[in-house]
């Protein structure tokens, strides 16, 4: 299984729409708090549709909990922190079962030293381009990592 972690997810509905991508890729979903919504706020639900109850999460009340989980995952650089400020293209890994894909807030990414902890990644995009949308950004990078694990579970 493919773990995706948000950072401080602030907008509902891209956390809906991340939830629902999850759940159709099998991967776990993981957010850490403090989160910019509540967990039943509306447009949360009305993104995720009927999804919620086959979904796999786990919500962290903070990122020192989070990386306490996951300490082995990071011990072995298998964290992969999206950002624009990386080099390496999310591409250029080689994923495998139980890797975490973390992912910033909407408005300002991933901070310093959180993508320290891990191993970062970027999704290319043209210069103009400031970032893009975090729901497209997971569904991109969850995809890959899916595909190249053979898209176990999936048919």
């Amino acid at each position: 299984m493919i773990h995706v972690a948000l950072f401080e997810p602030e907008i509902a509905g891209n956390t809906g729409n991340i939830a629902r991508t999850c759940m159709a890729a099998g991967a776990r979903l993981h957010l850490i708090r403090p989160l910019g919504f509540r967990l039943d706020e509306p447009a949360l639900r009305r993104a995720g549709m009927d999804y919620w109850r086959e979904l796999d999460l786990s919500v962290h009340p903070s990122y020192a909990s989070f990386v306490e989980t996951f300490r082995i995952a990071y011990r072995h650089g298998r964290v992969f922190a999206f950002t624009t400020k990386a080099d390496c293209h999310y591409s250029q890994v080689t994923y495998r079962e139980g890797d975490v894909l973390l992912f910033g807030p909407e408005s300002r990414g991933l901070p310093g030293e959180v993508r320290c902890d891990a191993c970062s990644v970027r999704l290319p995009m043209v210069a103009e381009a400031r970032s893009l949308n975090l729901a497209a950004s997971v569904a991109v990078g969850l995809y890959e990592a899916w595909r190249q694990t053979g898209f176990a579970g999936g048919e």
